[in-house]
């Protein structure tokens, strides 16, 4: 009796201290709706889902505006995005995790894996100084083209396999020297995708949900969204008239594809891209589930290109498969050098800050924002989540 009684004494005192932390992460992340609202309200987006958090757990986690201006719906913490190319670091993951395993190693020959590539010469019919390596096509330097103007709209309907897709490349010359430059390149990111089935002898998606989407639980990160998925997904808007229109053209979810697009095909919510960069902070594990090697993190979120000129803002470098900021300035002056992320086509971005322990992501769908690296959404939420980490 006496236990029972110190119980319902102590019990509610426990229930106080255990959503105290809650109240305080809300509390200091407080700035961040209106700001998000304030965007919302002038028409340049027509909503947002944004989130911060740190190793532990999510900080912040708030929805604004509408998922559908016509229905119109409101946004939700759960609402879908199509996250573009913040697909590529998931497909170096898959990478890493080869490497890992002792499969692959960075240094490999592509051709070694996928010899219809080997004998890839410059213009000219010249011979490069050394072949095409996994590490060129993981930041981008590998020289590759994207893929020829006739092969555009089978890709856009994909219906031709990965390896099909992949081999178009085969005898198309390259740009330059392997490792002398860097060019964003989506035919080399999906050409790892190619790289992963045949090294590990699975389909690329079935690879990447067995390694890390079902051990992370990121239950809601597709390339196939099923039917009940596709009613929570936003609508991709872009600007007509100085209003916002719908347009689901771009990387569209086209019926029975016949493959994912490894270089930016995700559809995929915040509590699930939080639980990957969760994983990322943890040196490649969460909740007892290791995807990575400690090592492969600090491989894949360090400057591998050197002195390199790389990014879409100034004073970046590349990582494997991450953009990594060597030099904050502008858009990224907020965060600390080493920071690395990436964003996607539709305005979507995740960075994560390991000096300060902490990761911040921001959902959106504008299909014709000048630089979504350089959005005023980015630098708004970065400098606001900043500012409340080291309050």
């Amino acid at each position: 009796m006496l236990s029972r009684r110190l119980f319902l004494l102590v019990a509610p005192f426990v229930l106080i201290v255990s959503a105290l932390p809650a109240r305080q992460d809300a509390d200091r992340f407080s700035t961040i709706k209106p700001a998000m609202q304030k965007f919302v309200d002038t028409g340049a987006l027509a909503g947002s889902v944004t989130l911060v958090g740190n190793k532990d757990r999510i900080l912040h986690h708030e929805a604004v505006g509408s998922r559908d201006l016509a229905d119109p719906s409101a946004m939700h913490e759960d609402t879908l995005f199509r996250i573009a190319s913040m697909t590529k670091p998931i497909t170096a993951i898959g990478i890493m995790i080869l490497v890992d395993e002792g499969k692959l190693n960075p240094d490999d020959d592509v051709a070694k894996h996928l010899p219809d590539l080997a004998d890839a010469t410059l213009a000219g019919n010249k011979k490069p100084a050394r072949p095409v390596k996994i590490r060129d096509l993981l930041t981008h330097t590998g020289g590759i083209p994207n893929y020829p103007k006739e092969f555009a709209e089978i890709y856009s309907k994909r219906d031709r396999t990965l390896a099909e897709t992949t081999k178009s490349l085969a005898g198309v010359p390259l740009l330059f020297e392997p490792g002398s430059k860097w060019q964003y390149c989506n035919s080399g990111i999906d050409t790892l995708g190619r790289v992963i089935e045949v090294v590990s002898g699975e389909s690329f998606e079935a690879f990447l949900k067995k390694r890390v989407f079902d051990p992370l639980s990121m239950k809601d990160t597709v390339f196939y969204p099923t039917p009940e998925q596709m009613k929570r997904l936003a609508i991709t808007y872009k600007k007509a008239d100085g209003k916002l229109v719908p347009d689901m053209k771009l990387i569209g979810l086209p019926e029975k594809p016949r493959h994912p697009i490894p270089a930016g095909g995700l559809v995929s919510c915040g509590a699930d891209l939080a639980k990957l960069y969760r994983m990322m902070l943890n040196q490649g594990e969460l909740n007892g589930k290791r995807i990575l090697s400690a090592k492969a993190v600090a491989e894949m979120s360090r400057t591998q290109t050197g002195d390199l000129e790389t990014g879409f803002v100034p004073g970046m470098s590349f990582g494997y498969g991450w953009a990594v900021v060597k030099e904050p300035k502008g858009v990224t002056a907020m965060l600390s050098p080493g920071t690395y992320g990436h964003g996607g086509a539709f305005g979507t971005q995740g960075w994560i800050d390991p000096k300060r322990g902490m990761f911040v992501i921001l959902l959106i769908q504008r299909s014709d924002l000048p630089n979504g690296d350089a959005s005023p959404m980015r630098r708004t939420l970065q400098e606001l989540a900043v500012k409340a980490i080291e309050k």
